[in-house]
């Protein structure tokens, strides 16, 4: 008979203390519900997404520029402009070469 009194006690005890908990969580859900932070609406940009906006834009305005300048530079055939030049310049240079050397032979090796 006390056996069963026991085990009587400790299943209300067991309930009791399942009833307690499930207030309390309860009771947690409800208060946490409360301190939620309302989330922005989709159409609204944080600070964060604003400046990278910006950012990107800026970035993106630069890159575009750069493109720009580069196509009118082969758009000016500068790189073929530029081996003319070195091809021109090196002919001359050495033909004065050779003109200056000539020169200073026939001083140091003049006939007298």
């Amino acid at each position: 008979m006390f056996n069963r009194m026991a085990s009587k006690k400790d299943g209300s005890n067991t309930m009791n203390k399942l009833l307690v908990i499930t207030v309390l969580v309860a009771f947690l859900a409800l208060s946490a519900e409360s301190f939620r932070v309302p989330r922005q609406a989709e159409d609204e940009e944080g600070t964060l997404a604003k400046i990278t906006g910006t950012f990107r834009s800026y970035y993106d305005g630069a890159v575009n520029t750069a493109s720009g300048y580069l196509e009118s530079i082969k758009g000016l055939k500068l790189e073929e402009k530029a081996k003319n030049l070195y091809t021109d310049t090196t002919t001359v240079v050495s033909t004065y070469a050779g003109i200056l050397n000539d020169q200073i032979y026939h001083i140091f090796y003049s006939p007298q």
